[in-house]
């Protein structure tokens, strides 16, 4: 079942000025529940203004967005309820914290939820944990802490609201190697655990290629392609004409390939890489 969809969804910027410009036109989408979803795209392609749609931020100027069924502009709605049900963080995060301590922080969506003490204290508990954060920073500081840990108790806050969709606007901009792999580990984690959705938007083709079981392809404000990143990938030439690559192993691949070394399928991780290198290998 879809979770998330949208019918002829259109937006244009300043309608009936001169600035006018449509950065969503006709987008139709459909994610079903349980997908971990990267959405990519060159700048400009109308990722962000996409979804700042699909929690009520920005109205469309025609067509609908439907949150698990419901048509989140019908009469009688309240965007508020939706926000709680689609969790979304943005880019730099760390940069919203205000809170004097990180419980604090991270409380301060499940308590405009209007849950119970002891329910925000386990959902915050519960975030912390996942996201990596030890019991006893929790009485800290936010801004005592690396920028990283900051980044852990944004992406927390809203994880503790327990939003049926959660999605991050390149959650991992700016962070080191191991920086990235921890946080991306623990949003996988987020959605193995309460059956979630996650809509991830970055600009790392090796992260989309790894963590994502459905990748949307963003162009000129329109849908691309909306595929598994098997076949996605496999659309190598398209997607350079369109000014984005592929994971690097992939060019690796492409280029052994067109050199004469059979190596069969779409190879788009590395590890994937060395079955099918040493499956080659084995044959000779």
């Amino acid at each position: 079942m879809s979770i998330v969809q949208t019918e002829n969804l259109t937006y244009t910027y300043s309608l009936g000025t001169p600035f006018e410009k449509t950065a969503v036109k006709d987008v139709n989408i459909a994610i079903d529940e349980g997908e971990l979803c990267g959405i990519i795209g060159h700048t400009g392609s109308g990722k962000s203004t996409l979804i700042q749609h699909l929690n009520g931020l920005v109205k469309p100027t025609s067509g609908s967005v439907f949150i698990d069924g419901q048509n989140i502009w019908d009469k009688g709605v309240k965007i508020r309820d939706i926000r709680f049900k689609v969790g979304l963080v943005f880019q730099y995060p760390e940069y919203q914290i205000f809170e004097d301590t990180v419980f604090k922080d991270i409380a301060f969506g499940p308590k405009n939820m209007g849950l119970s003490e002891d329910e925000v204290s386990r959902r915050v508990k519960d975030s912390a944990e996942i996201v990596g954060l030890r019991p006893e920073t929790l009485g800290k500081s936010p801004f005592e802490l690396s920028g990283g840990q900051k980044r852990r108790v944004a992406i927390a806050g809203v994880m503790a609201m327990e939003p049926k969709v959660l999605i991050l606007d390149e959650p991992v901009a700016g962070l080191d190697p191991k920086g990235r792999e921890k946080i991306l580990a623990q949003i996988k984690r987020y959605r193995d655990e309460k059956n979630a959705t996650v809509l991830l938007i970055s600009h790392s083709m090796e992260d989309v290629a790894r963590f994502t079981t459905k990748i949307l392809v963003m162009e000129n404000g329109g849908v691309f392609c909306y595929d598994t990143p098997p076949k996605v990938f496999g659309r190598a030439a398209e997607l350079a004409s369109m000014g984005l690559s592929v994971p690097q192993i992939t060019r690796v691949i492409n280029r052994l390939k067109s050199a004469g070394i059979d190596i069969p399928g779409d190879i788009y991780t590395v590890e994937y890489a060395v079955k099918k290198i040493n499956e080659y290998l084995a044959r000779k």
